[in-house]
């Protein structure tokens, strides 16, 4: 089932060193980096687009599906650094976003509905997950992280709104109430006051992007497909900078070289030469 042979092979570790691989995945993958994403990238994501992922009517037809692509590809980005060069495993987006779905339904249950009494409809998170294939399949694909920022980031980006629209489309279904036409969305948003409302949506209903045909939400899907592929390349680099492990090698001239393969230790050494712990 794991082709033990070729990955001894393609690894050129002994069957010990694939078995520890395997007890490492277990051990670190699953528990240890995926509780870390709840938090850390729930923590990033709530405090940049948190109010548009909360409330039923903030999920507008501009700010919506600009904020949230463009905020959630930024720990994607480097977790698909990380795992990508490090592991050549490419789930890096997938992960981060189930990760994210994971600690927003703990939210939604344990704070919105348990302890506030919101409807879990009126808080419920969008989902990513569709966008996060995409961006996963087309690194695997291409092998190429400009080519994922360029096809991949737009992609997830421009996907964002339409794999939304099954799950909250009823919230723009139009209402009179008290002569005044309202959305499901709106009225909700009345029913259950907070400390701040969306008035600003009310706002950019006539606003400037009414001037290009009336179509507020391509537009906005398109700048955000741009602005993520520049996000994108941005976390890509933070990835590298902080995922990146090297170590310094010292020659028989003793000259100090950085070296960043992590294969390159033993052919640097001669055959005559030993290398850490009198090891040839």
């Amino acid at each position: 089932m794991f082709k033990t042979e070729e990955i001894i092979k393609a690894s050129k570790l002994p069957p010990e060193g694939v078995a520890m691989s395997r007890h490492i995945d277990y051990i670190y993958f699953i528990p240890i980096l995926f509780v870390t994403i709840i938090g850390t990238f729930h923590m990033h994501f709530d405090l940049l687009a948190g109010d548009w992922d909360f409330w039923l009517d903030w999920k507008d037809r501009q700010w919506w599906p600009i904020v949230t692509p463009i905020t959630a590809i930024t720990f994607c980005a480097a977790l698909q650094y990380y795992n990508w060069v490090n592991y050549r495993q490419p789930f890096g987006a997938t992960i981060c976003i189930l990760a994210l779905l994971a600690g927003k339904w703990v939210t939604v249950w344990a704070a919105w509905w348990w302890w506030s009494n919101y409807p879990v409809n009126f808080v419920m998170p969008a989902t990513l997950l569709p966008s996060a294939l995409v961006l996963d399949i087309v690194l695997l694909l291409t092998r190429n992280w400009t080519l994922t920022a360029v096809i991949g980031a737009w992609l997830f980006a421009a996907l964002f709104y339409p794999t939304n629209w099954a799950i909250f489309a009823y919230s723009h279904t139009p209402i009179v109430v008290d002569g005044t036409l309202l959305s499901w969305a709106d009225y909700m948003g009345f029913m259950y006051v907070r400390t701040g409302t969306p008035e600003y949506i009310r706002m950019i209903e006539v606003g400037s992007l009414r001037t290009f045909g009336g179509h507020s939400t391509m537009i906005s899907a398109f700048f955000a497909a741009f602005a993520s592929s520049l996000m994108y390349i941005l976390w890509w680099q933070f990835g590298k900078f902080f995922c990146t492990s090297y170590f310094y090698f010292t020659d028989e001239k003793q000259k100090v070289t950085k070296v960043h393969d992590v294969f390159a230790y033993g052919s640097i050494l001669k055959p005559d030469q030993k290398g850490v712990g009198g090891k040839a």
